[in-house]
């Protein structure tokens, strides 16, 4: 069985990754950090906006189930790709919006999906499509954040059910089984 990995940023981790988790195909979501300067970042240094990194999520998926265009699509009805290094409340080049295509099939597809997602924003899209960079997992107690703490967090109460709202009025076919 062919598994393939996407990275994708989108604002603060915790909530993108309560989005991705939900779809059938998904089979892990890793909340962490790419494209800055500093080697092992935590999470207090990259929330300064020194290191150049940004909080990201990295989808181990089944092309066969769920394919990266439909990762793409999801990305971008979730979050929005139109305010430059800011995600609501989130501001600063660690939120900002940005692909990391992993070879060049997935550099070509997230030129395409930001081409598709143009025609959904009335704004133009700012997202930007990075080099790969070295990958680095956030501390543990980031991961499965909406699972755990998020649901106490109100931080979180008010950002993540309207993305999965946003998720299940447009992907309701891509979810997973309950």
């Amino acid at each position: 069985m062919t598994r393939e990995t996407a990275i994708f940023a989108g604002g603060c981790f915790w909530c993108t990754e309560a989005v991705f988790q939900s779809l059938s195909g998904v089979e892990g979501v890793e909340s962490g950090y790419i494209g800055g300067t500093v080697e092992n970042p935590t999470y207090k240094q990259v929330c300064s906006g020194d290191t150049g990194h940004a909080e990201a999520i990295r989808i181990t998926f089944d092309p066969a189930v769920i394919s990266y265009d439909d990762l793409l699509d999801v990305h971008f009805a979730t979050h929005d790709p139109t305010t430059l290094n800011r995600q609501g409340n989130d501001i600063g080049t660690q939120y900002r919006s940005a692909l990391f295509p992993l070879d060049a099939a997935q550099a070509g597809a997230a030129r395409a999906g930001i081409t598709r997602a143009a025609a959904d924003w009335p704004a133009p899209i700012v997202t930007t499509i990075e080099g790969t960079s070295q990958w680095y997992p956030a501390e543990d107690y980031h991961q499965a954040y909406w699972d755990g703490e998020g649901q106490r967090n109100p931080y979180c109460m008010a950002v993540i059910p309207p993305k999965l709202a946003k998720l299940r009025k447009g992907f309701s076919d891509r979810l997973r089984a309950e």
